[in-house]
C-alpha cells in the first residue's frame, strides 16, 4: 500500500510515518477490558482448510490458539448501531455489532508499540485476495520488500494481507492507509504483530468480509 496523505483522522499514540502492514511479530499480552462478555456460541470448528477463489487455505491448528480468540457470538453492550466494527486493541478483540445486545467477536493481532492508533473511520471498500503495496519507508527498513512498492505483491497464500482486506477511509474520503485484513500467521493473533494494521486469521476475515457492506455507514471505531 502506498504512503500518500498524512493521517489526520486518528489520534495517534506515536508518530506513524513508517506505517504499513508487515509480518514481523513482537509478542505482547492483552489486558482484559472492563466489561467481560458472555459467550453465546463459539466457532472453534470453523478453522478447517478452505478452498477460495482457486486458493486452498490450510487448516489452522486452532487448539494452539487461546480459545478466547476463537470466533464467537457474545453478549455485548454498546451504543454503536448494528453493523459497526469496534476494535479493542488492548483486549486484542474485534467486535462486529449485531442486534439485540450481541456481537461477533474475533481475535486479532494489533500494531506494535509505537505504531498504535485509535479513532473512527469507515470501510470505503473491500477486496478479495488483495495486492499488497508496502510504503517506501518500509522498503527502506526492509530492502527485501522494495520490489513490491510499485508493482505490488500479487494475491497468494504468503501475501501479508491474506485472503481479504477492508480499507479504512476518514470522514473526508481519504485513505488512512490502515486495513483490517487476513494473515497467514495465525500464531500472531493476540499479539502486537504489525506496523499498525489489524489482522485476523484468514478464516475469520472471510467471515467478517461477508458481513460488511462498504460505505460511510460501515463505521469502524478503534479503541485502546
Amino acid at each position: 500500500m502506498r504512503l500518500r496523505n498524512a493521517l489526520t483522522v486518528f489520534g495517534l499514540v506515536a508518530t506513524i510515518g513508517l506505517t504499513g502492514c508487515t509480518t514481523t511479530t513482537d509478542t505482547a499480552s492483552g489486558t482484559p477490558g472492563k466489561a467481560e462478555t458472555t459467550t453465546a456460541k463459539i466457532f472453534t470448528d470453523s478453522y478447517g482448510a478452505v478452498t477460495d477463489a482457486g486458493y486452498t487455505l490450510p487448516a489452522i491448528p486452532i487448539n494452539k490458539v487461546n480459545s478466547k480468540f476463537h470466533r464467537q457470538i457474545v453478549s455485548y453492550s454498546t451504543k454503536e448501531r448494528p453493523g459497526t466494527v469496534v476494535v479493542n486493541t488492548r483486549e486484542r478483540f474485534l467486535y462486529y455489532v449485531l442486534p439485540n445486545g450481541k456481537a461477533v467477536r474475533y481475535g486479532i493481532g494489533v500494531g506494535k508499540q509505537g505504531f498504535a492508533w485509535q479513532g473512527e473511520a469507515y470501510i470505503a471498500w473491500k477486496q478479495e485476495w488483495p495486492t499488497w503495496h508496502p510504503p517506501k519507508e518500509m522498503a527502506a527498513r526492509k530492502p527485501d520488500v522494495a520490489q513490491y512498492v510499485e508493482a505490488g505483491m500479487g494475491p497468494g497464500l504468503r501475501n501479508p494481507l491474506g485472503a481479504r482486506a477492508l480499507y479504512l477511509f476518514n470522514e473526508k474520503g481519504q485513505d488512512t492507509l490502515f486495513r483490517l485484513h487476513g494473515t497467514p500467521e495465525w500464531a500472531s493473533i493476540g499479539t502486537a504483530a504489525s506496523s499498525g494494521c489489524i489482522r485476523l486469521m484468514n478464516q475469520d476475515i472471510i467471515d467478517l468480509y461477508s458481513r460488511v457492506r462498504p460505505g460511510k455507514g460501515a463505521k469502524v471505531v478503534v479503541q485502546q
